[in-house]
């Protein structure tokens, strides 16, 4: 058992708990779209996160600390698909017609996960500060993955259910309409927070 494995679960929960892209989405999914449809994106951003987090432990993150400018490429491409990802939310209309699909794809979200400012971010902190080379190197690494992999997914769960929640107080278009304004200037206040 890693010996900070307390510090680090804690630091998992409040970075994947906390509103961040991924959970916006996932709530303006559930509540669009309900569970069932959304199971996408809740696969896209367990699997792709924890997947990063894996490249990182096995290596990946040499080329970080070799190569700092990729951060800040990954940091305005990943701003980019989120405006454009916004704009989407905020316009998406409510007649069943475009409610039957879901925008947001697994191979999307998946792949979004190596441009999320946020989750790269968190994934280079918790690898390069508790994953050393040495004997216990595969043990602490395969625990910090798995936490990844926890952590992800329950907290997107969660971001799911309380969007399908809300769906109940969605009484007329209005609201709807509403709520996806919202949800939209949620993910780009999310954007505001990479670079203060």
């Amino acid at each position: 058992m890693h010996p900070e494995i307390l510090s680090i679960s804690l630091f998992w929960f409040v970075t994947a708990y906390t509103p961040g892209p991924n959970n916006v989405v996932a709530s303006y999914s559930g509540f669009n779209f309900g569970i069932k449809k959304t199971i996408p994106h809740i696969l896209g951003v367990t699997l792709g996160f924890t997947s990063l987090v894996l490249f990182l432990s096995i290596g990946l993150i040499n080329v970080f600390k070799l190569f700092p400018i990729i951060q800040i490429v990954i940091r305005y491409l990943g701003t980019l698909f989120l405006i454009y990802l916004a704009y989407k939310i905020a316009f998406s209309t409510s007649s069943n017609e475009t409610q039957k699909e879901n925008p947001v794809k697994f191979i999307e979200t998946f792949l979004f996960q190596y441009l999320n400012p946020k989750g790269v971010t968190v994934a280079i902190i918790v690898v390069s500060t508790y994953v050393e080379l040495g004997v216990n190197y595969i043990s602490y690494a395969t625990q910090i993955v798995a936490l990844a992999f926890l952590f992800s997914v329950t907290s997107i769960t969660l971001w799911t259910f309380v969007g399908k929640f809300l769906r109940k107080f969605a009484t007329n278009d209005k609201f709807i309409k509403y709520f996806n304004y919202v949800m939209s200037g949620l993910l780009l206040l999310s954007i505001i927070t990479f670079y203060i």
